[in-house]
């Protein structure tokens, strides 16, 4: 597991357990069911069954492999629309490509992230490159939905690329655990990531045996995902392993321990932790647009059908059909079955 590593742990930044910290116990624990997204490859769908309350302000999040292509096998998705709020997608091994009508994109890969605002609405793909397609590889990464308050549903679309050089890199107390920051603050140090909603994003490789005490914001939520091997959460230590969720309760701290023995090809326990300031408002969440009504997500498939969300760049015609000004629309070419399917998002309106 690439990512980013650090040849020496102990010259790192440490974090320490604070006096008094009041430790999160767990809430709750759910398993990831297995599906596929897109043109067809792996995920395991990490909120599955957690009510939205409890991930506000998060909407969806996917582990996507971790697979080993054969040649000819790696797969994408097809140009899609998306609405309400931010997609962040984290490369631990592999390579994807983006590209959106905004303009933005580029390839990310071991330790990159791209952030896209989708905002007011925007087209956008990910795809292996034509290389990897040819030779296969091994992929690995995670799609996050972070949704964005009323006041920034309509603003302009944006992306970031961060690279895996700008990940802010700290050691626990013993040294025990790697944590990357990619977006937010702990302790005091801050990730790379410009977040229109206050958030929090690590990535933590802990040791066997190890356990990380982490500082946490008091006001935001908690949610701890096993993307590899085992281990125990909070002061209760309820075991957890690959492809399950915590949902931790209120407190100022995490407390995460790796288990003694670890599988060979797991040897340690890596997690993936997030948080944010809850935004408190109602949601509509229909395919890929997530809006505070059922009027606006409904208004949303209207604008997308009528080419309104954006066009793909002309170099992309040979996906969809032409348009007089020599740019490509796609709102007539997909219907809303099809880009529900491809994140395999709700197809009916889910509010709260």
């Amino acid at each position: 597991m690439p990512a980013v590593t650090v040849p020496d742990i102990t010259i790192l930044p440490r974090v320490f357990s604070k006096p008094g910290a009041r430790t999160r116990t767990v809430k709750s624990i759910t398993t990831a069911p297995q599906g596929y997204e897109g043109e067809g490859f792996p995920v395991r769908r990490a909120f599955a069954g957690v009510p939205l309350t409890d991930l506000d302000p998060f909407i969806h999040l996917d582990q996507m492999g971790e697979v080993e292509y054969a040649p000819g096998e790696p797969k994408g998705t097809p140009w899609h629309p998306h609405r309400g709020f931010e997609t962040v997608t984290y490369i631990i091994d592999g390579i994807f490509d983006h590209k959106d009508s905004n303009g933005g994109g580029g390839t990310i890969t071991n330790g990159d992230t791209q952030w896209m605002t989708a905002g007011a609405g925007i087209l956008h793909i990910e795809t292996p490159p034509e290389h990897l397609v040819v030779s296969g590889g091994l992929f690995h990464g995670f799609q996050l939905w972070v949704n964005l308050p009323a006041s920034k549903k309509w603003s302009p679309p944006a992306y970031q690329d961060l690279r895996a050089s700008e990940v802010k890199l700290l050691a626990s107390h013993d040294g025990g655990a790697l944590i990357r920051i990619i977006a937010g603050e702990v302790d005091g140090h801050k990730g790379p990531g410009s977040t229109q909603t206050p958030i929090t994003l690590v990535h933590a490789t802990i040791q066997p045996g190890a356990q990380l005490n982490l500082p946490w914001n008091p006001n935001y939520n908690a949610l701890v995902y096993t993307l590899s091997g085992n281990g125990y959460m909070g002061t209760q230590l309820n075991p957890v392993q690959m492809g399950q969720l915590t949902v931790f309760g209120d407190g100022d701290e995490l407390l995460i321990r790796a288990a003694d023995s670890q599988e060979s090809r797991s040897p340690y326990l890596d997690v993936f932790i997030l948080g944010g300031e809850p935004i408190k408002e109602p949601v509509a969440w229909m395919g890929p647009f997530v809006m505070n009504s059922k009027r606006e997500v409904l208004q949303a498939f209207e604008d997308f059908q009528n080419g309104l969300l954006g066009k793909i760049p002309a170099t992309n015609h040979k996906l969809n059909r032409s348009s007089e000004d020599g740019s490509h629309k796609l709102g007539s070419t997909k219907t809303s079955q099809e880009i529900h399917n491809i994140h395999h998002t709700p197809q009916d309106i889910q509010e709260n």
